[in-house]
């Protein structure tokens, strides 16, 4: 059973998949990840997808849709002009990130486990989002 988390992690990249041995042409991963406490080396990439922002969630989604109502002006704006409002996350639509699912084990461990990492490029860190147990 997959457990979700979401918990910072540290991770170190390196070359990952058939492309290791070939290291100009490698894919760069996770290789290593500091997880509460423990070093856990990667031994083999199993899936490895992007993933953008809830899009359908957006202001601008929304309003598209109807379910947001734009028609009010705020006192001092011109008419047609859009307003931008607190909260407003139009920026979602942009935001993706990259996950990685990966058997590693901690140490000499000769039982690995199955680690779903997660890379945000909107601010560059790394997560633990997922692990069997």
């Amino acid at each position: 059973m997959m457990r979700r988390y979401d918990d910072p992690v540290e991770v170190r990249k390196g070359p990952v998949g058939n492309a290791v041995d070939d290291v100009e042409g490698a894919l760069e991963g996770p290789a290593q990840f500091l997880w509460r406490g423990k070093l856990w080396k990667v031994r083999a990439v199993l899936a490895h997808w992007v993933e953008t922002g809830a899009w359908w969630q957006s202001a601008g989604a929304r309003a598209v849709i109807g379910t947001d109502d734009y028609s009010v002006v705020e006192p001092g704006e011109p008419l047609g002009e859009p307003v931008s409002r607190p909260g407003d996350r139009t920026g979602d639509l942009l935001a993706e990130r990259e996950l990685w699912r990966v058997e590693a084990a901690a140490g000499m461990s000769p039982d690995p486990g199955v680690f779903d990492l997660s890379f945000d490029w909107s601010d560059g860190s790394w997560q633990l989002v997922g692990c069997v147990d």
